[in-house]
């Protein structure tokens, strides 16, 4: 997500101290990566309501953009989604910074799940990854997009929304992406806040002034604002670039993904309404997932998974020599990453030793 957040206030932590957990916020999660909303969607056994809820969903035909130009569709069990943060200024959203163009994809994850929904891998790709961009559909005009040399990542979703945003990492990946998930900066605070806030432990201060987050080493519980500013956190963390970002996002993630499992029927069925209602209007989804009772049996299929079962990684990269502020894939680590999800194994340790993606100390922030 962009760093930009321009005419806010600072975010100070309370730096609580761990407590035993209550079940209210034992129930919590992170809608930055939009599975986790999705787990609770589920989890949560929404079985009623079904007509109200679907009025708040967002849905794109992907399909119907791409046509049938695109990676074999394999039908083995595996699953994989397209997970992509929204950093769009327009609406409600504007309190976050100026809007100067169209929104980018500033947090973008692969999500494979393996075909016994036993065991899931995560690539993250770096916004600033400069990639061979594919031709698009203009999302706004409807007229092709030239397709880009040199491209930064991001702009895909810039110039052609979902569809490109999809057509281009299954360009880069030869997978076909069975589902898509966009969440932007509204949906993820008002989701965090109905869950009650997010419990996380930092290592070492936080002291962001663009995120706008100042939090002291211990244990806090952070409301949706709070939540966002750390997800958005790099020029504080590790070598104060987007890998920097992308490696306390995914710790932020792992930390919270077995608390996800815990989500059951809440005492409250308002409580249990306002949960989905949050939900529901925090994501886009491709029409595969488009209805409640769609997105509520996809995330039963997820809903086994803790944080052990996820192995979180970026795509192997380098400092681009011309631009230091630019990564290139690395081509051969790559194909070792991609490989392995087309074939459903796990991803060798071997492919991501030598990345720029891998190397720093933001991962050690949050535990």
């Amino acid at each position: 997500m962009s760093e930009q957040n321009k005419g806010a206030g600072r975010i100070r932590g309370t730096g609580s101290r761990r407590r035993k957990p209550s079940r209210r916020h034992r129930a919590k999660a992170v809608a930055a990566w939009s599975v986790a909303g999705v787990v609770v969607v589920g989890g949560a056994g929404l079985a009623c309501a079904y007509v109200a809820l679907d009025g708040n969903l967002s849905s794109v035909d992907i399909d119907a953009k791409l046509g049938a130009d695109r990676p074999d569709d394999v039908d083995d069990g595996s699953q994989d989604i397209l997970v992509l943060g929204s950093d769009s200024r327009s609406g409600d959203n504007g309190k976050y910074g100026r809007d100067e163009g169209a929104a980018r994809s500033d947090t973008a994850m692969v999500l494979h799940v393996d075909k016994g929904h036993k065991s899931a891998s995560v690539v993250s790709i770096p916004r600033d990854t400069l990639i061979e961009r594919p031709a698009c559909e203009s999302d706004t005009t409807g007229d092709e997009v030239p397709a880009e040399h040199r491209a930064m990542f991001n702009t895909a979703y810039e110039v052609g929304g979902p569809a490109c945003a999809v057509k281009t990492v299954e360009s880069m990946s030869g997978i076909r992406m069975d589902h898509y998930l966009e969440v932007d900066f509204t949906g993820f605070e008002k989701l965090i806040d109905e869950l009650g806030g997010v419990e996380v432990t930092t290592k070492t201060a936080i002291d962001d002034s663009k995120s706008h987050l100042d939090l002291e080493p211990g244990t806090h519980t952070l409301n949706g604002e709070e939540s966002l500013g750390l997800v958005r956190t790099r020029k504080s963390v590790g070598d104060g670039s987007d890998l920097g970002r992308i490696q306390l996002q995914q710790a932020f993630i792992k930390a919270l993904i077995d608390q996800t499992r815990s989500v059951g029927v809440f005492s409250s069925p308002k409580k249990l309404y306002g949960l989905a209602d949050a939900a529901t209007k925090a994501v886009t989804t491709d029409s595969g997932l488009g209805s409640v009772k769609k997105l509520t049996g996809f995330a039963n299929g997820l809903k086994g998974l803790g944080a052990d079962d996820v192995h979180m990684v970026t795509l192997p990269v380098e400092y681009d020599p011309a631009d230091p502020n630019r990564v290139l894939p690395q081509e051969k680590a790559g194909r070792q990453v991609w490989a392995a999800l087309r074939q459903d194994r796990p991803i060798p340790a071997s492919a991501t030793e030598d990345s720029a993606g891998d190397k720093g100390d933001a991962s050690q922030v949050v535990r």
